[in-house]
Order: structure tokens, then C-alpha cells, then sequence
């Protein structure tokens, strides 16, 4: 399924998501050509990998080595228009696990992301945005986990319990409660 359905098909649950789906579609619209390509310097597509435990009780979690914080496994599209396929390749990558699927292979969040400027590979990347279409994955607790580290200095699974404001700042603690919801609601049905 082309990403550009998977996103129109996409369900907003609350205000944050319908605008930032408007936007989001109406950027595509305007960078058809490189809307999945980092040259897209002002913002670009990219697909995040939300990683559950089977029992919907933890999720695992790189410390992210540009951000200097726990967060979601993910990356930029690169041209690749299967955001799934993207996601799991960046889980995969990012943790060291070889087996992960998704819950779903729908969209469970759409979210617009801002990036500040740093240096990677010795190389100054400006302020963007990241056009973050997110999915949750489940992979299993005892599998082997390593740290990957180009992209991180951590990885480790975290308790549900511990995504609040305590423990993440207001709006990463925001998107991954509404992801842990969206999981427990999916299971359910």
C-alpha cells in the first residue's frame, strides 16, 4: 500500500493529529519529489518503530545518541515508500533483535516532530522537521538486545508505568501514552 493511502486512510483521534495530517498531506503535495529524502532540508518523511513487549507491559527503547534521551526506534524513509518495511528495518538496526512484527499494518500515530540543529558525521545537519508516521511492533523480551553505536548508547525495556512527565518530557510522554492506548484498544477489538 502506498504510504500517501496509509496516511489519508489514517484515523485522527484528537486535535494534534488533525492538523498535523492536514499538514502533512498538504507537504507531500508540494515535495512529491523528495518528501522521503533527507535533501528535503526544511522537513521529510520518516517511520518510527514503537517496540511492545506481547504483553503490551513494556517497550523497548534506544538512548538516542544525537537527542541524549530514551526514545522510539526509527529513521528516515531514504525513498522507500513501505513506512512498515522502514520502521522495522530501523527496530531491527537501532536494538539488535532480529524478530519483530508489527500489531498492525496501520498508521497507530501521525505526529510532526522537531529536530534541532547537530552534527552528524562530522557534518552540521540543520533545523527540520520530521513527518513521523509511527507504528507499534512486538518483539519478544528474551531475545538478545545490543547497542548500535552509530545511532545510540542504550538500549533497554522499559515498564509502561514509567512513560510520564516523570520520566520524558511532556511530549514525548504525549505520543507514547497515546501509542500504549492505541495498543491495549487494538488488542481488544
Amino acid at each position: 500500500m502506498k504510504y500517501i493511502t496509509q496516511i489519508k486512510e489514517f484515523a485522527p483521534r484528537n486535535n494534534q493529529e488533525i492538523e498535523d495530517k492536514e499538514v502533512i498531506l498538504k507537504y507531500i503535495e508540494q515535495f512529491p519529489n523528495n518528501v522521503l529524502l533527507t535533501d528535503n532540508q526544511i522537513a521529510h518523511i520518516t517511520s518510527s518503530g514503537f517496540i511492545m513487549n506481547k504483553d503490551l507491559t513494556k517497550v523497548l527503547m534506544i538512548h538516542h545518541n544525537i537527542l541524549n534521551k530514551w526514545a522510539w526506534t526509527g529513521g528516515h524513509a531514504d525513498g522507500d515508500e513501505n513506512l512498515l518495511e522502514v520502521a522495522i528495518k530501523e527496530a531491527k538496526e537501532e536494538t539488535g533483535i532480529n524478530n519483530v512484527m508489527a500489531l498492525t499494518e496501520k498508521i497507530m500515530s501521525l505526529d510532526i516532530l522537531y529536530v534541532p540543529g547537530h552534527i552528524k558525521n562530522n557534518k552540521y545537519v540543520n533545523t527540520h522537521l520530521h513527518l513521523s508516521i509511527a507504528y507499534v511492533l512486538i518483539a519478544c523480551e528474551d531475545e538478545n538486545i545490543s547497542v548500535n553505536e552509530a545511532e545510540n548508547s542504550g538500549v533497554k525495556w522499559i515498564e509502561i508505568e514509567k512513560f510520564n512527565e516523570e520520566n520524558f518530557n511532556k511530549y514525548d510522554s504525549y505520543m507514547y501514552d497515546k501509542l500504549i492506548e492505541r495498543s491495549k484498544t487494538k488488542v481488544k477489538r
